[in-house]
């Protein structure tokens, strides 16, 4: 782990809210020139604490208008292999994430569709017929609030 410092928090916050921020309005937020913030960046970078800064997409301009969080409960883990179901999910472009958890279910995914009836189609057409799949629990997004945590995680 890597000692981070109070502006490197402040840093990792102001890219998570925007990941295409110039390093020179980067620097001006935390009162830094743009060299010494392009330093740390990439101090964070080659330190593995910042692995991207991705563009996020407008997924209901997009048409995508529903996310649902699915768990995932797979039936007899012995028959099937977890590398195989996350391959097989994980070929599925409705399925925008795909988290191995404890608890409850083995698997969360965050699956993306057009509106109910078209999630309805993906869980029963690809989700549903992939290999140990077993009782699956839906969660509708309503509304989503993005924000950083306390150290920009």
């Amino acid at each position: 782990m890597t000692d981070l410092d109070d502006l490197d928090r402040r840093l990792l916050a102001a890219l998570q809210l925007d990941g295409r921020a110039s390093a020179g309005a980067l620097g001006r937020a935390l009162g830094l020139s743009q060299p010494a913030t392009w330093r740390r960046v990439r101090r964070l970078e080659e330190a593995g604490v910042l692995r991207a800064r991705k563009v996020r997409l407008n997924k209901a301009a997009l048409g995508f208008g529903v996310t649902v969080f699915l768990g995932v409960k797979l039936a007899g883990r012995g028959h099937v292999s977890l590398d195989d179901f996350e391959r097989a999910v994980s070929a599925i472009p409705e399925v925008q994430l795909v988290q191995h958890v404890l608890g409850r279910y083995d698997y969360r995914l965050r699956v993306v569709a057009r509106d109910l009836p078209d999630f309805e189609r993906v869980l029963r057409r690809r989700i549903m017929p992939l290999p140990g799949v077993g009782d699956v629990e839906s969660n509708v997004l309503l509304s989503e609030e993005r924000r950083p945590g306390p150290i920009g995680v």
